[in-house]
């Protein structure tokens, strides 16, 4: 006899933010009015709101949500990202950039990087594969345009993504899911009520006294993690003896003149800072090991190191890089910080907010809350933060650097055999070794390798079976057909003033 069930009635979601706010529009606009939507936050205790870098899947996400890009740019006093800019991550005096789109363009039946690879084996080639990258090509110039849809131009053969400020997306994110009758109580949490019989959670209680009743919740309650490991207690995974930064001091300043395409990762003594360019400010960071620099030398860094005046005063994030064993444990899922932390070298935590979120619409339940469902939802995210976790790995593994601590003990480190694997084939013979469904696609480790000195012995065997194609020719032709697209493309920052300015710009 089947268990009798009935469409979910009411679904909570503790805590705002990016992820709490994408998650209630997202679920607004997918399950309409048919299921209340409560969004629990407090004013009193803020948000992280760093997350201002993104990659190209966020469009989908505003897309999918019917939000009209110009509009959101200039609300978010947003700016376009091609990419980002690796400096002093192989070694020092050394930079490359990770694009958002393919190199080359394709024009014999093995793919493009397979030619320059061989071509660059012999001697052939002067510069690095970045010089046949189109988002490096606009990126140093300063230029930006949408990629072309005709797939014969080399217009099309970039993507791009967003800087933005996260707490004016959040507010955006509001304004939408309010509309769309998603209910917000103001307060905190300070108590959960579990059902006796099975544990799933019943209601939350608030310093106000007031009890709020839910058949699911969505835990977006940050690092703390206050359903699904403070009251389900389900588990983490600590991945800091791989990505050993635990820390990150953040300050905005003064924006530049240009505000720039790309984000940049400047490699410091014991982490990193990223410089990202918004319409009205630049974001800065520097993600560091607290074992190896202490938090006043780490703000002192910073600080002395930024484009402009800074906007405010320094704020200190402690973390510990990792994920939760279950995200979907009983009647609630952790989506956000609260799932698990990669830190933001590559702009991964808006992605995997927004990938919680579109496979819990995937898979919502009823209220029979089949436990098939969360066991699916547990496997299909412990596998991409895996690979994602294997993919920022790459970059602390995979450099020559030792003048500092932390270098020389990352460049020594085990690895996961899963990345190791992944580096013998390519160092070998060139070969990438990827799932289709990865999120990082070969250009983006390409990139890394090559950028970060891991050089095959060889290329593909393929390429010396491919006689008579004239390679040269074909690759000093895109280089042309490059420079020429990036020649008639506006700058930057008048694409921004003419198609999303932010009135905070001014």
């Amino acid at each position: 006899m089947t268990e009798p069930s009935a469409p979910l009635q009411n679904i909570v979601v503790v805590g705002g933010g990016s992820a709490g706010w994408m998650t209630a529009a997202a679920l607004a606009d997918a399950i309409g009015k048919s299921c209340s939507i409560t969004l629990i936050e407090s004013e009193a205790i803020g948000t992280v709101g760093v997350g201002e870098a993104t990659i190209p899947p966020i469009r989908n996400f505003n897309q999918r949500l019917g939000i009209d890009e110009a509009t959101f740019v200039r609300e978010t006093a947003g700016s376009f990202k091609l990419g980002i800019q690796f400096v002093d991550w192989a070694r020092k005096g050394h930079s490359y950039f990770h694009p958002f789109g393919q190199y080359g363009a394709e024009f014999d039946k093995v793919p493009f990087y397979h030619h320059w690879m061989r071509e660059s084996l012999a001697g052939n080639v002067d510069g690095p594969i970045d010089d046949f990258s189109m988002c490096w090509a606009m990126a140093k110039a300063g230029r930006f345009s949408r990629p072309e849809m005709d797939r014969r131009k080399i217009q099309s053969t970039f993507d791009y993504a967003y800087h933005f400020d996260a707490g004016l997306y959040a507010a955006f994110l509001r304004r939408r899911a309010e509309a769309q009758g998603v209910k917000r109580i103001e307060g905190r949490v300070v108590d959960v009520t579990q059902r006796s019989e099975d544990g799933f959670i019943e209601s939350v209680t608030l310093d106000s006294g007031e009890k709020v009743s839910g058949e699911f919740f969505v835990d977006c309650s940050g690092f703390r993690g206050l359903l699904i490991e403070g009251t389900l207690e389900a588990g983490y995974d600590n991945w800091q003896h791989w990505l050993p930064c635990d820390r990150a001091v953040a300050v905005p300043c003064a924006k530049q003149a240009e505000v720039a395409p790309y984000t940049r990762s400047t490699a410091k003594e014991a982490g990193w800072q990223w410089r990202i360019p918004l319409q009205h400010r630049t974001g800065n960071g520097y993600v560091h090991c607290s074992e190896f620099i202490s938090e006043d030398e780490a703000t002192a860094t910073l600080m002395s190191s930024l484009d402009g005046e800074p906007q405010a005063g320094p704020r200190t994030l402690r973390f510990v890089t990792g994920k939760r064993r279950e995200f979907w444990k009983k009647n609630c899922v952790a989506i956000g910080l609260s799932a698990g932390f990669m830190e933001p070298l590559e702009s991964t935590s808006l992605h995997l907010i927004q990938y919680g979120i579109l496979r819990l619409i995937a898979l919502l339940p009823d209220s029979a809350m089949s436990p098939l469902l969360a066991r699916e939802y547990n496997a299909q995210t412990t596998t991409e933060y895996e690979r994602i976790r294997d993919f920022l790995i790459l970059h602390y593994k995979a450099t020559s650097r030792d003048d500092a601590e932390l270098w020389r003990y990352c460049s020594a480190m085990e690895i996961p055999e899963s990345l190791q694997y992944k580096i013998d084939h390519f160092r070998t013979s060139g070969m990438l070794v990827a799932d289709e469904r990865e999120l990082f696609a070969n250009p983006s480790w390409i990139a890394v390798y090559l950028g970060q000195d891991i050089v095959p012995r060889r290329a593909p065997a393929i390429t010396d079976m491919r006689g008579g194609v004239p390679v040269a020719e074909r690759m000093q032709m895109i280089s042309h057909a490059m420079s020429d697209a990036v020649e008639e493309m506006p700058s930057h920052a008048d694409f921004l003033q003419r198609h999303c300015a932010s009135p905070l710009a001014a």
